[in-house]
Order: structure tokens, then C-alpha cells, then sequence
């Protein structure tokens, strides 16, 4: 009787065969249509991370329309909760990683945060969205009703930034506080308005145009809470650790805001193309510039 040589077939090799030709062709398939799981997470990043740039101020003001980005400026909290560390963070989109992993889009809802890096790029970049009747290019004004939508490179998708009251079931994970989040349904919970810095002046400057680069406060419509980054609460995202974005007023003992609720609304730098206003030199030293870590006490 004949022994079997090594380079006999044996056992299932046909099926086997079969198989690997099928998980090829299955592979063919995916990588022509995108769907594979490196290609997804590619698109995303590029998308995420690509160069925005930001809408050019000619009078000053911010308007409808405008690609801006939402900077909480170095303050003196985040000196006191991280020692060392006091610097400027922008609004972003956060994603955990299972998000990266399992969609090649931003899918709603979907997670916000305080990044540290102040380059406009698609994750901490926004347009501001008229819900009254505002058309694009006009000025918005104190007291008046907007909406942040993400540019985030997609073109064909935008998610709105919204709150909602904290409930058993919906707050913020890290604070316990009211959540921020985006979603891809514009209601009420997607209205915020812009309101000016000294509540002792507040009548006066309603329904003037509101500033770019300048500090303001963003209070939410439906709950009539400010947008605030607290600093002492960590968030992990696909990007690292960043900063818990929430809605809660923080008031002094004089019932004026905290700078953890102060926002400027950053625009583009008119004589460097792709640069902000954060990156001109400044003649004023209080001024806000991306090298400016801590205010004077």
C-alpha cells in the first residue's frame, strides 16, 4: 500500500479552497465600495482633521454664514484645577473609538468636548445657522436665536449642537451635569443665543450686532443655561483625553458669569489665508492670542 506524500491534498482542502477564493472576492468587493474598515477610518480622519478655513470678519461683527470656531480662552480656573496648564481649548467633536470603528460618517447623536489644539480643522469648526429668518451675511445679534452646525468636512451631512435638560437617563457622564451633544434634528434644544460679557449692560447692548473675537457668553434657549467647560473633568475620545463640555451657569459671588462660561467666537485672519485672528499680534497684552496662556489676576 502506497504512503501519502507532503504534497498530497488531505481532509476538506476543496472547501478551503473555496472559501479563501470567496473571503478574496469578498474583499475585492468592500475595498471597491469603501467599506473596509481602514478605509473607513481614513475618510473619517481626513474629514475630521482636514484644514478648515474660517470666514474673514470685514466689519467686525459675526454673521450668519460665518465657518468660525468656539474658543474658551485660558483662564484663571483652569491654572487652579491644572497647575501649569492654562490654556485656550476649542469646541470639537468627540468620538469614541467603537464610532470610528463602525461608521464611515458622524452618526447622531454624537459627543462634544474641549479640544486643546486651536487650528480650525473639520472637528472644531462650525457655521452659524439662522432659525428666525436671518438671511447668510447678516450680522447676529445679543438676544437673537442661532444655530451651530458642524462643517466636520462633510459636505453632505451637518449635526446641530443641542442641550436638554439633565434627567435620570441624560446628563453629563464625568460632572453629572447638562449634557451637551450634536444631533441631526434642528428643534429648540439647537437654539443658543449670544449674550454680552457685564450683566450690568446687558439691556443696553440687546439687540446690537454681536462682536467676533471678543468675549461673550452662549446661553442655551430652552433651559436658559451657558455653555461652560468646567476643566477638572477629563473626557477619552478617539483623539485622547480632552476637556467635558456641559450647560451650567457659573456664578460669582457678585451674580456675574465665571470665565469657565466664556466663549469667543474665533474668525479668520484677513491677511493670512488659512490663519485666525487669535494667531495676529496683538498690541493690547490683555488681548486674546494663541500664545496668551493666563490673564492677569
Amino acid at each position: 500500500m502506497a504512503a501519502y506524500r507532503p504534497g498530497v491534498l488531505i481532509g476538506n482542502w476543496n472547501e478551503e479552497a473555496f472559501l479563501e477564493e470567496d473571503r478574496l472576492r469578498d474583499f475585492m468587493h468592500k475595498r471597491e465600495r469603501g467599506e473596509l474598515l481602514i478605509q473607513k477610518i481614513n475618510k473619517l480622519q481626513d474629514n475630521l482633521l482636514k484644514k478648515i478655513q474660517l470666514s474673514v470678519s470685514k466689519d467686525g461683527f459675526v454673521h450668519f454664514g460665518d465657518t468660525v470656531m468656539l474658543l474658551n480662552p485660558a483662564n484663571k480656573s483652569s491654572e487652579k484645577n491644572c497647575p501649569g496648564v492654562c490654556i485656550s481649548l476649542t469646541l470639537a467633536i468627540n468620538l469614541d473609538e467603537i464610532s470610528v470603528y463602525s461608521a464611515k460618517s458622524l452618526q447622531a447623536p454624537c459627543g462634544v468636548s474641549a479640544a486643546e489644539s486651536v487650528d480650525p480643522v473639520g472637528r472644531n469648526t462650525f457655521c452659524i445657522l439662522s432659525v428666525d429668518g436671518g438671511a447668510v451675511s447678516e450680522p447676529i445679534r445679543f438676544g437673537q436665536n442661532f444655530v451651530l452646525g458642524t462643517t466636520g468636512g462633510f459636505s453632505d451631512q451637518v449635526l446641530y449642537l443641542a442641550s436638554d435638560h439633565k434627567s435620570f437617563m441624560r446628563f453629563a457622564k464625568k460632572s453629572y451635569l447638562q449634557q451637551v451633544f450634536l444631533t441631526d434634528e434642528l428643534s429648540y434644544l439647537t437654539c443658543w443665543q449670544a449674550t454680552f460679557l457685564d450683566p450690568q449692560l446687558r439691556l443696553e447692548y440687546e439687540g446690537f450686532p454681536v462682536p467676533a473675537n471678543s468675549k461673550i457668553i452662549i446661553t442655551h434657549c430652552r433651559t436658559n443655561r451657558s455653555l461652560a467647560v468646567p476643566r477638572n473633568f477629563w473626557t477619552r475620545s478617539y483623539f485622547g483625553k480632552e476637556y467635558e463640555v456641559i450647560c451650567h451657569t457659573y456664578l460669582d459671588s457678585h451674580k456675574a458669569e465665571e470665565d469657565k462660561n466664556y466663549w469667543v467666537i474665533v474668525t479668520g485672519n484677513p491677511s493670512d489665508e488659512g490663519g485666525t485672528m487669535i494667531d495676529r499680534p496683538n498690541p493690547h497684552p490683555r488681548g486674546i492670542r494663541k500664545n496668551e496662556f493666563c490673564e492677569e489676576t
